[in-house]
């Protein structure tokens, strides 16, 4: 198998990257941040620790630097798969970048609008500059997979605003492009879907609510907090789904979340737990609900 993991750095994209090297993939782990400097985001994450990651689960990792805003850095990186592999199996659509951007509960008079179309840039178009150049090469074999990584699916985002228009845009965007990108590849044999992991306990969230994987259930948080999950739990959903030959049938065109892969693949967490956010966040809004989240683990 080989696939490409466009933003590998961290999070959610270094937890597919990491589940499709135990899978025994080739994976190119892209991003901006590297052992050379940061992107905008800050973070001490880089791409060589993915690969590095990658190839010890089973893998090989393979790290190339990308700015996938910029259309002649991915096709160089096309035309770099292509000339060292000859194919491309699977596809992830997981840049984002826009935390730094994005201003909470903000109507759109008071939003920063460079911010605001910059967010836009690194979430959607990113996505469709990765896919036209890359897709190409996907479809010269029947069956190939593309991923597009969200927040939130595509009916969770129907009856909810997502905290202003620039984040709303962009998760239910990413959304339709993976709607999108199964129609144009249906006639290759080629599957595409939108995955959304649940509360997240990746670098930056582990960080930003002081705690680490150790001792995460003592962020004074969010009770949904207490449902949450790494990165390896929709690493594995993802995993699962390029594995399976029946996946167009099951998948195409849908918008899914870890769990409901979890749930059909019978997969668990590192922690041996089937964490189920969304379905705790859904039922917590129905009156005189009193959930544990215990329940939902």
């Amino acid at each position: 198998m080989i696939a490409v993991v466009a933003g590998a750095t961290r999070g959610t994209g270094r937890g597919i990257a990491v589940a499709l090297g135990a899978a025994g993939a080739t994976v190119y782990c892209t991003g901006r941040s590297t052992r050379d400097g940061r992107s905008e985001m800050n973070r001490p994450e880089t791409i060589e620790e993915t690969a590095e990651l990658v190839t010890a689960a089973g893998g090989t990792g393979i790290a190339v630097r990308t700015d996938h805003l910029d259309p002649a850095q991915v096709e160089a990186l096309a035309e770099r798969v292509d000339r060292e592999q000859g194919r491309l199996d699977v596809l992830v659509n997981d840049v984002w970048g826009g935390d730094p951007l994005w201003e909470w509960e903000t109507p759109v008079w008071k939003h920063d609008m460079d911010k605001g179309f910059r967010l836009l840039r690194l979430a959607v178009d990113t996505h469709i500059i990765t896919s036209r150049h890359l897709l190409p090469l996907m479809i010269r074999n029947e069956g190939g997979l593309v991923v597009e990584v969200t927040d939130g699916t595509w009916s969770f985002h129907q009856s909810r605003y997502r905290d202003n228009v620039y984040f709303d845009l962009a998760k239910v965007s990413v959304n339709r492009l993976a709607f999108a990108w199964s129609h144009e590849l249906r006639p290759y044999g080629g599957t595409a879907m939108a995955v959304t992991p649940g509360f997240l306990r990746s670098e930056a969230m582990l960080d930003g609510f002081g705690v680490t994987e150790d001792n995460w259930r003592e962020a004074k948080v969010d009770p949904a907090w207490l449902v949450s999950e790494t990165p390896a739990y929709v690493g594995r959903g993802v995993a699962a789904v390029a594995a399976d030959p029946d996946r167009q049938r099951r998948w195409s065109g849908r918008s899914v979340s870890s769990e409901e892969l979890a749930e059909a693949y019978g997969l668990t967490d590192v922690d041996g737990s089937r964490p189920r956010v969304w379905s705790f966040i859904e039922e917590a809004r129905e009156p005189g609900k009193d959930l544990d989240p215990a329940d939902y683990r």
